[in-house]
Formats: C-alpha cells, sequence, structure tokens
C-alpha cells in the first residue's frame, strides 16, 4: 500500500490535540521515510460504550491509517479483569469475565465507526495473555522493580497515605507492555492518562529484544460536568448516543469547553475554528459544534434534524415531534417505577436523584415526591430533564 509523507498531514497528527511524543524526531523521521508502521492502540471494555473522549485517540488511530500505516485495536478483555490503575486513587474493583462479555458485544461496531476495520487488525489480548505460564509471567516481571512502581504518581500518592496497593495493579502495565511486544507495535497511541503504561511497554519491548515503540498521548477531554470524561461520573457523551441526545449533551457545555472540543472532537480545520471562535455568542458556537459531532457519527442529515429538534424543543418552547409511546397496562403507578418503565432513568436511585432534583414533569407538572403516586391517563407526557420525553398509551 502506497505510504503516504505529506508533511502538513504529519505535522498535525505529530501536534493536534498531542499532549506528549516519546520519541518525537524517531517517529517524525519515521513517519517522512514511508516505511509502513504498526500503530497500536488498546481500550479495555470497562463499560459498554465508547463516549468521544476516549474517541479522540481513536481518532488519532485513523490519521495514522489515513496515511496508510497499519493499525491495530486491541480489546483489553483480559486487562479489564485485572484493572487499570491509571489515574486511580484507589484500589480499582476487578470486572468478571462475564461482565467483560457484555460489555464487548458492540464494541467492533463502535470502533468502525472511526477506523475501516477492513485495513486494520482487531485483536483481543486474552489470546495471548490467557496462555502466560508462571515462568513466563515472573520473566515479564523482571523487567520492572517495586521501586519503579511505586514511583508512579497514584501509587506514590496511595503509599504515602497506608492506602492498599495491590500486586494485582503492579501487573497491569506489564500486561500492556506484553501486548506491545506479541503485535511488534512500532507507535503506540493512548490518553495522557495511559504515559506510564504506555512507556512501560517500551521497557518491556527491550526485554524481549524488540526495538521500543514510539509513543504518541493525546489531551483529555472534558465531560458535561467540566470534570475529566468518565463513564463512571456519568459525564460522557457516548458515540452511539441517539442524535437528539447527542446534540443537546453538547449544548449544554460549559462556554469554556468550546474551543477545545471543536480542536479534539470535530474535523474542522485550525483556520476554520478560530474563524468560529471569532464569534461572541456562544450559543450559535455550540450549535455549530453539536453539528459536526452528531455529523460524524451519524451522518449530514440526522445531524439536521437533531439541529432542529433542539431549536423546537428550546427556542421554540414545544416538544420534540416524535416522542416514544410506552404502554402501561395499570390505573395509578408510583412515580419512581413509571420512570424505569419509560426507560427515563437507568436506576431507581437515579430516578429518585432526578425527582428530588426538580427534573421531572408530567404534562408540564413538574413531579418533587419519590413516593408520589401517578394517575395514569392514556397521551400523557412524562419528561426527565429538557430533552428526555416519553407518551404514555394505555393498554
Amino acid at each position: 500500500m502506497q505510504i503516504s509523507t505529506d508533511k502538513r498531514k504529519i505535522d498535525q497528527i505529530l501536534s493536534r490535540g498531542v499532549e506528549d511524543v516519546i520519541e518525537k524526531e524517531s517517529l517524525k523521521a519515521k513517519l517522512e521515510s514511508g516505511k509502513q508502521l504498526r500503530v497500536k492502540l488498546g481500550f479495555d471494555p470497562t463499560g459498554p460504550n465508547i463516549h468521544i473522549g476516549r474517541a479522540i485517540v481513536l481518532r488519532k488511530l485513523r490519521a495514522f491509517q489515513d496515511l496508510g500505516h497499519k493499525v491495530i485495536f486491541i480489546v483489553g478483555d483480559f486487562t479489564a479483569q485485572i484493572g487499570d490503575p491509571s489515574d486511580k486513587l484507589e484500589k480499582r474493583p476487578m470486572l468478571t469475565a462475564k461482565q467483560v462479555k457484555e460489555n464487548i458485544k458492540t464494541y467492533k461496531e463502535q470502533v468502525g465507526k472511526i477506523i475501516d476495520l477492513r485495513k486494520a487488525e482487531f485483536r483481543f489480548n486474552s489470546k495471548w495473555l490467557k496462555k502466560l505460564k508462571l515462568a513466563e509471567l515472573m520473566q515479564l516481571q523482571e523487567s520492572f522493580t517495586v521501586g519503579q512502581m511505586l514511583a508512579r504518581r497514584n501509587f506514590k500518592e496511595r503509599f504515602e497515605k497506608g492506602q492498599e496497593i495491590s500486586t494485582r495493579e503492579f501487573s497491569y502495565p506489564l500486561m500492556q507492555g506484553y501486548d506491545s511486544v506479541k503485535v511488534a507495535a512500532d507507535v503506540e497511541l493512548g490518553g495522557f492518562d495511559q504515559l506510564f503504561n504506555l512507556t512501560a511497554g517500551r521497557t518491556i519491548q527491550q526485554h524481549y529484544k524488540q526495538k521500543p515503540q514510539d509513543v504518541l498521548t493525546t489531551q483529555m477531554l472534558e465531560g458535561t460536568d467540566g470534570r475529566k470524561m468518565s463513564t463512571s461520573w456519568g459525564n460522557v457523551i457516548n458515540i452511539v448516543d441517539n442524535p437528539n441526545d447527542m446534540f443537546g449533551k453538547i449544548m449544554s457545555l460549559k462556554d469554556e469547553l468550546i474551543e477545545k472540543y471543536f480542536l479534539l472532537c470535530t474535523n474542522l480545520r485550525d483556520g476554520e475554528i478560530k474563524e468560529i471562535s471569532r464569534d461572541n455568542n456562544p450559543k450559535d458556537q455550540k450549535m455549530r459544534l453539536a453539528f459536526e459531532i452528531v455529523e460524524i457519527y451519524h451522518g449530514k442529515d440526522e445531524a439536521g434534524k437533531a439541529k432542529k429538534e433542539f431549536e423546537n424543543i428550546f427556542s421554540g418552547g414545544g416538544k420534540p415531534e416524535e416522542i416514544q409511546e410506552v404502554k402501561v397496562s395499570e390505573e395509578k403507578m408510583n412515580l419512581i417505577d413509571l420512570l424505569l418503565m419509560a426507560s427515563l432513568a437507568s436506576s431507581k436511585s437515579e430516578a429518585r436523584r432526578l425527582i428530588e432534583q426538580g427534573g421531572v414533569r408530567i404534562n408540564d407538572e413538574k413531579r418533587t415526591d419519590p413516593k408520589g403516586n401517578v394517575e395514569i391517563t392514556s397521551g400523557m407526557i412524562v419528561q426527565v430533564g429538557p430533552r428526555r420525553f416519553a407518551k404514555i398509551v394505555r393498554n
């Protein structure tokens, strides 16, 4: 396959949305050489959905692919059961094999929204990590000392506070580094919080007499509440969110994040982003931002419909043109149970929180008592927050 050595594209790969590159001059020289590189990225399926924060590095992987390089996406179905301690100030619970299996059901489809799977290697690290024998594991452990592990920021802080650190957690970067050995990676990508794991890969490759991979880390993205985007915090915009939800979540962003989202989450060129940033109206900026992001994952038509829907609900004070219908046979229901039946809350605790915070309305009337009952009438509209609706239909 023809490898592109377009200097502008290479400069973009090495700069846009990039936090750090190890070794930058080495990687730049390789990209300019015209040799096909093996570029690795791995995700642990700690949840069923990939959010747009994690998609940043996936989009960077696609940029390498567009230059003609071989990209390898690794699903960490084995390492997910160990638990990545990166950026964690307490011990991460282990996932069961059953939980991991459930989480990876649509991973390939989601990854395929961004990279061309026909030209990529899609691997599961359980294929080789399950086969590691005790003697091989001990050899792998020889590549690092306890002192090196305790120098890691989060381990150091936990150790100094007397908090528990499992030796299982020490094994995580070793396993991720061994992935690099098994796929013979020339380059590994990851979020900036993965820097220790990625550089561990370099050490382990050298231990196995391979050339150490170059490392590129991307900037981290804040979520809808301004904190780091994290599935566990629920502040995420998932790439499989329906267009209306995705559009609405982006419109709820803090204004100071707009330019960063344009830079990390859209295909617009730097000059276009600067031009949009000159507009002093944050709402207009976010409307453009939401359109661009929804278009990437759902197409231009769906982005246009989501924009129209948002304008109808928020600018016109109306409701969506299409509202999901929920069939109910009861004459009276507890409000929490109604929200769960209508899929407007994922759990009883979430439903209770939404009600107590004043986020639930029935026929435009606010309901704040989680113990309250609702008289069921056909055609009634249940609303949660500004964007989620259900129409009740009596059986």
